[in-house]
């Protein structure tokens, strides 16, 4: 049976229509601060419109299976983009007029990536600034979703985003049981928002951090849950106090971990439940490895010192792993100053977050299978007919499952090199001076939805001297990345669409 296009179309159609909520926040905002709200009033009303005639004039959305599914979540991304990008363009602003600009903007943060075209960040109006922020915050949420109804089908992910809870290896339908288990999911999404704006709104109401007020508690929160990382400062993190800056690094990690564990860590009460996922523990590993060879590196070449030498360490190997992209200092500098920091930070870019995070780039769990399928090819030359299964917490990984992850991992790297290369070439035609190290930054944070770059499109820089068809590259990776790959990949293959 091939592809029920118009099934699709019908659910896409539904979707749009409840996007159309998400412009009535900033649009109050925008009222309460004396702003334009036309533009978020004009964008919701043609996002419905659109969604309500799609709905219309399609049927059968309780159709719908995996196979539909791919080709939901590939448009539905580019579709929402769109709308979210017509604020930016109805708001008459300078920097985001031309409409490719807008879409970057949009795109950046629907995949919570966290690049921007943007040059003067503090120049947008309160209600534009918040709706930038808002746009990860809804991007993280459809991640969720995205890792609950159609990524298990794939079995890329090493193992089930809820294990026992999901109804079994394979989704056919998005079933009670998914979306029963998407709602507990953003009530902790929700919940752990909501703790970090209260954390940030003292700080700042207790004298701790004169420049954290309501504002930047909520618009920092907006992107932090997601590992968005845009913010309405200019300098990121770096404008605000180190015990900020330390608050925002507990909340990142949270951010980067397996969401179905934490919840049911809380509601077992059990935290030895993180203690024995295998991936888990190699998460924080990543991430120790990471701050120790930073905060080596920057105290060799004396760029920071003591406490700030650690913070600043763990702060952005935190922030790049988990893909969030905020910096507490302009990391750029040390691609003179300390290659080697500069390195790491790029290495750091491809672990990522655990399986079922808003996290982006390969995922931990993936490089855990990829070492012992690694191992056991290394025993079995030594000892052919030793019968080895591969394990993850004690349960065996099904063969198909290991294929998967092999596949992915190759199709990762593949289009991180060609993505870098297409950069560098399309630069060079374009009159764009980029390195070849910078170029490779780029694709790898765009790829893996990390946010900053190297060079001009550093963390206290800007996309924006990149050409039209370079932008129109990195908002293909940043699309790619987000959904994981796969499923673009497949609605682009021969057989996808055979009935």
């Amino acid at each position: 049976m091939g592809v029920d296009v118009g099934a699709a179309l019908n659910l896409v159609g539904a979707l749009l229509k409840y996007l159309s909520l998400a412009f009535l926040f900033p649009a109050a905002l925008a009222v309460g601060y004396s702003e334009p709200v036309t533009p978020f009033l004009l964008s919701a009303a043609l996002c419905a419109a659109f969604g309500f005639a799609l709905e219309r004039m399609t049927r059968g959305k309780e159709r719908v299976g995996v196979r539909e599914g791919f080709f939901i979540v590939a448009i539905t991304w580019l579709l929402a983009t769109l709308f979210v990008s017509l604020p930016y363009q109805l708001a008459d602003l300078p920097q985001l007029e031309r409409p490719l600009d807008a879409y970057f903007e949009a795109m950046s943060g629907m995949t919570t990536t966290g690049a921007s075209v943007l040059t003067d960040i503090e120049a947008l109006d309160r209600s534009v600034a918040m709706w930038r922020q808002q746009t990860q915050w809804l991007g993280g949420m459809g991640i969720i979703v995205l890792a609950l109804a159609v990524l298990p089908r794939l079995r890329v992910g090493g193992r089930q985003l809820m294990e026992s809870e999901l109804p079994g290896p394979e989704l056919e339908k998005l079933t009670a049981s998914i979306r029963d288990t998407a709602r507990r999911l953003w009530l902790l999404y929700f919940g752990l928002t909501g703790l970090e704006v209260i954390v940030l709104a003292v700080l700042g109401w207790s004298g701790a951090d004169e420049r954290m007020n309501l504002f930047q508690a909520v618009a920092h929160a907006f992107t932090t849950m997601p590992t968005g990382g845009f913010s309405p400062q200019a300098r990121s993190i770096a404008a605000f106090a180190p015990v900020t800056q330390w608050a925002i690094v507990v909340f990142m990690i949270l951010a980067g971990a397996n969401f179905a564990l934490m919840y049911r860590s809380l509601m077992r009460r059990d935290p030895r439940i993180f203690v024995r996922d295998e991936e888990f523990r190699l998460y924080l590993g990543l991430l120790a490895l990471g701050a120790v060879v930073l905060v080596l590196d920057l105290l060799a070449k004396g760029i920071f010192a003591g406490e700030e030498a650690v913070r600043h360490a763990v702060f952005q190997a935190v922030s790049i792993m988990t893909t969030t992209g905020y910096a507490s200092t302009d990391f750029n500098e040390w691609l003179v100053a300390a290659p080697l920091a500069a390195m790491v930070l790029v290495a750091l870019m491809f672990p990522g977050g655990s399986a079922g995070s808003t996290a982006g780039s390969i995922k931990v769990v993936r490089h855990v299978l990829i070492g012992r399928i690694l191992r056991r090819e290394l025993d079995q030359t030594v000892h052919p007919e030793v019968v080895s299964p591969i394990r993850l917490n004690r349960t065996v990984i099904d063969e198909r499952t290991l294929r998967a992850v092999i596949g992915f991992v190759l199709l990762y790297v593949g289009i991180f090199v060609a993505g870098a290369l297409a950069l560098l070439i399309e630069s060079a035609r374009a009159g764009v001076e980029v390195s070849p190290f910078e170029a490779i930054a780029a694709a790898a944070t765009t790829l893996g939805n990390v946010g900053p770059a190297l060079g001009f499109a550093g963390p206290m820089g800007s996309f924006e001297p990149f050409s039209d068809l370079s932008s129109g590259i990195m908002i293909g990776l940043m699309w790619i990345g987000r959904l994981e790959i796969i499923p673009v990949v497949v609605i682009f293959t021969r057989s996808y669409w055979r009935a």
